[in-house]
């Protein structure tokens, strides 16, 4: 095992002279990379349509191809999942992302291909090894074991094609890991990949408790938190690391790990590094270089390439669209991107904003469609993380999960926001705990601030506790347990928040 440490800490140093010379020449890059997907989908139905023959610029490029999002993109894509080749990209398309990212009814099939499987996650995860292992010298990460939660893979019913499936894309790059990578790997493939979650749980409590050698754990926090909390039961013990001793690395991403930073440091009796990913069904777009930073390093050389539109030109039919020349910080953009599996100048939904412009690094902000804008106090999550992080320290809360909200002006009734929380620990006061969080969104936002003064159009938020597990029923009921599904954040309706209260009125009846 020592030697196979060593070996690994050789490799992966041979990884940081490539990301090493892509971040040095970020532009020359992004643009031989945007001339080689051109190159390679001349030849489908999307490049004949769009004459990618004839692009020879950025720009050309540009004016030639309409941004889309996935319903725009969605006959495309349905073609593909029935089998027709070369419709968005040249090589066989054998798996599709199922991603359905929040508790929204419909889900997406994005297509993966090998080309975006080893030139985007597999690379992109050696690079994030490397980095990794330059800041940690000492480690002993390859004398263990990995432990992933990983989703489920399924036949594609669209096909007649058996050889095609789709499944979270956790699942498709499990089920294609290369050999390095499954050596280091746990539980086995045949319960990481189990489709029925709690069974999957139950049999990997029993599996991981066995094995006394993790030093990665890898997912997103909420679903790993779950799991720890079932092997520290399991064991009677009252740290992870006490189960697992030589756990040196938890790698997260997903949804903000901030509010939950305090949760998972009580779980160990030693620090443990945290490392954050930016990972999709769509691809693999960033990672933290820096250990004590909460940015992350963009990846321009791994299959996608990048565009980006102010925020405040979303929604307009000249909205202008930047390359990453053109970037400016602390802006908010939507995100855009052109893949090595066939999304041509996709808009993923994600908000950015970029913290340092060499090398690039970025913050994920939050989700063009999760936020609050009733009453005119544009409330992005990155607000609402800063802001309940915040009043969780000062109050001593710890939480599991949230949503919120708006309630609608009504005759006299003044417009707020409802937050519904599942603590794992009450704040000492739960007055003070929401006259924190309002006060900091208020020094976080001044649209927020401005709607807030006096109480003028909107009152101060209400906040309602739900028991614990809650969240975890409430998902399990729209049958969106995994690693794929998030409660969402923020949502500028009642949608959700009007659904838990009915869950609510239910669960107090049962009582």
């Amino acid at each position: 095992m020592q030697l196979l440490n060593k070996s690994f800490h050789w490799l992966f140093k041979r990884r940081l002279h490539s990301l090493e010379t892509a971040i040095h020449d970020p532009i020359t890059t992004q643009h031989a990379l945007l001339k080689a997907l051109l190159e390679q989908g001349r030849h489908t139905v999307y490049g004949k349509k769009f004459d990618y023959d004839s692009i020879d610029s950025p720009r050309t490029f540009q004016s030639r191809v309409p941004i889309c999002t996935y319903e725009t993109l969605y006959p495309y894509i349905l073609q593909t999942l029935q089998g027709q080749p070369k419709v968005l990209w040249p090589t066989p398309i054998k798996w599709f992302a199922k991603s359905s990212g929040t508790t929204n009814d419909r889900s997406k099939y994005i297509p993966v291909s090998t080309e975006a499987l080893e030139d985007g996650h597999y690379k992109a995860g050696k690079d994030m090894l490397a980095i990794y292992l330059a800041n940690n010298s000492h480690s002993l990460l390859a004398e263990g074991k990995s432990l992933a939660m990983a989703g489920s893979l399924h036949k594609n019913n669209f096909s007649a094609d058996s050889k095609t499936q789709y499944g979270d894309v956790s699942a498709v790059i499990m089920n294609s890991l290369p050999f390095w990578a499954k050596w280091i790997s746990t539980p086995s493939i045949d319960i990481a990949l189990l489709e029925d979650w709690e069974e999957k749980v139950v049999k990997m409590v029993q599996w991981a408790t066995k094995e006394k050698t993790i030093t990665v754990l890898t997912g997103i926090p909420t679903w790993v938190y779950y799991l720890l909390h079932k092997v520290l039961k399991q064991e009677q013990a009252q740290y992870i690391t006490d189960v697992w001793p030589m756990l040196e690395l938890f790698i997260h991403g997903g949804i903000s790990f901030q509010p939950y930073k305090a949760l998972f440091d009580k779980l160990f009796q030693r620090k443990l590094h945290y490392l954050e990913v930016y990972n999709a069904s769509e691809g693999f777009f960033a990672v933290q270089d820096q250990l004590d930073s909460n940015s992350l390093l963009l990846l321009i050389d791994h299959g996608i390439y990048y565009e980006f539109i102010p925020i405040e030109d979303l929604d307009k039919y000249d909205k202008r669209v930047l390359d990453l020349s053109e970037v400016s910080l602390n802006t908010v953009y939507a995100l855009v991107i052109t893949t090595n599996a066939g999304l041509w100048r996709y808009q993923i939904g994600d908000t950015i904003q970029f913290t340092s412009l060499s090398p690039y690094r970025i913050r994920i902000v939050g989700r063009t469609k999760q936020f609050i804008n009733t009453f005119g106090e544009e409330l992005m999550v990155d607000h609402a993380e800063t802001a309940i992080v915040r009043a969780c320290l000062l109050t001593g809360a710890l939480i599991n999960d949230y949503t919120a909200g708006p309630c609608y002006l009504s005759g006299t009734q003044q417009g707020r926001h409802e937050w519904i929380i599942e603590f794992v620990k009450q704040p000492n006061n739960l007055d003070d705990f929401t006259a924190i969080l309002d006060q900091e969104l208020k020094s976080v936002n001044s649209d927020y601030e401005a709607k807030r003064c006096n109480d003028l159009l909107l009152i101060k938020p209400l906040i309602t506790s739900v028991p614990q597990g809650f969240f975890y029923t409430w998902m399990k009921q729209k049958n969106k347990l995994g690693e794929q599904n998030k409660v969402p954040r923020l949502h500028n309706d009642r949608k959700y928040l009007d659904n838990i209260h009915q869950a609510l009125e239910g669960l107090a009846s049962d009582l």
